[in-house]
């Protein structure tokens, strides 16, 4: 690369949740950078949530599709992008179990597609990686013991983890077959300021300040593993910069919670918040029909990320479950855009409230 040329970094679904800090991190920690954030704006994807950095003059917004085939090509072909972290994802479940066939599309046609263009660039530049993001979920459920590794089979339960378990398939044999450069992590539940409330913690936290019930599933007894989304956005970095390529990390959070101890957790937190009497909020608390194909456990071994390069949570649970509340609390106006859409008919009627 010649001096003074910055790296060309693409970056799909870098207006949603996870997206949207690891474009903050790239643009604000590498001036020597381009990013260019390539997002559909769907539901999920908020450019409100990169209002900070929009006029970085190392950051580009691209709106598209990745499963717009000649879309995605044409950007390949008119920027000679150095390296791809595709985050670009359908990623809820319950959706998911309502149309499957949209989770293909995006999670399997659109990662396709994303493969297809990388292959042209990487003929022409053979420093070119592609970092593909995934979750915990493509390996099933777990008992009461135990943990996923990188050598963990796949069994994916659900439509959603079946089009990402394909996703990583694919990106695997287009390594194999193609020789193209690729690294693939799979993540456990993020969490943190800017994500969607369909997601349970910021769901509750929304549900909690409006006096609305708190569904959970069930009898509760799902238990995640929970990752600060800024510590997932450091691990990204990592690996994009010192992962070795055709490998596989797995990133948790050390942290696993039951569903029900969660919901019990945040109602004390809020109920703190809120200046309301202990146990105000615990009384939201809703168990409704379970989904189906709902796994028991999922919890990560992130032991390979740590010894090979240093990663480590940088806060306990409670102290990122206060700095998320926090930030809710701060950016009522987001929260009250993002909640005015069509999900909460769809809650409605999925969660029975």
């Amino acid at each position: 690369m010649k001096k003074n040329v910055p790296k060309k970094i693409l970056i799909t679904g870098g207006a949603g949740f996870i997206g949207s800090h690891v474009v903050r991190r790239f643009v604000t920690r590498y001036s020597n950078y381009h990013i260019f954030n390539f997002d559909a704006l769907t539901y999920a994807g908020n450019l409100e949530n990169l209002k900070d950095i929009e006029q970085s003059t190392n950051y580009t917004f691209v709106k598209g599709d990745i499963t717009d085939a000649d879309f995605v090509n044409d950007l390949f072909a008119r920027n000679r992008f150095d390296g791809l972290i595709h985050l670009a994802a359908e990623s809820h479940v319950d959706r998911s179990i309502v149309d499957p066939l949209a989770f293909v599309r995006t999670n399997v046609f659109g990662t396709v597609n994303l493969l297809n263009a990388s292959l042209q660039t990487f003929k022409e530049n053979a420093g070119f990686l592609f970092y593909h993001i995934s979750t915990d979920e493509v390996y099933g459920s777990l008992g009461k013991e135990g943990f996923f590794t990188e050598k963990t089979a796949y069994d994916p339960n659900s439509p959603y983890s079946a089009s990402k378990a394909s996703s990583d398939h694919f990106v695997r044999a287009y390594g194999e077959t193609y020789k193209l450069p690729y690294i693939i992590s799979n993540c456990s539940n993020n969490y943190g300021p800017n994500q969607f409330p369909e997601k349970l913690i910021p769901l509750f936290i929304n549900n909690i300040i409006q006096n609305k019930a708190l569904p959970v599933y069930g009898d509760g007894n799902y238990t995640r593993d929970w990752l600060f989304v800024k510590d997932h956005a450091k691990a990204i970095d990592l690996i994009f910069h010192q992962g070795k390529k055709g490998e596989t990390y797995n990133v948790g959070g050390f942290n696993e919670w039951k569903n029900i101890e969660l919901a019990r957790l945040l109602c004390r937190l809020m109920d703190k918040k809120l200046d309301r009497e202990a146990g105000t909020s615990e009384k939201l608390i809703t168990f409704v029909k379970d989904r189906p194909g709902h796994d028991l456990r999922y919890a990560i071994d992130a032991s390979k990320i740590n010894q090979e390069l240093g990663w480590e949570p940088s806060v306990t649970f409670e102290e990122g479950l206060e700095l998320t509340i926090d930030w809710y609390f701060d950016n009522k106006e987001w929260l009250n855009n993002v909640t005015s859409g069509d999900y909460l008919e769809y809650y409605k009627k999925q969660y029975q409230v």
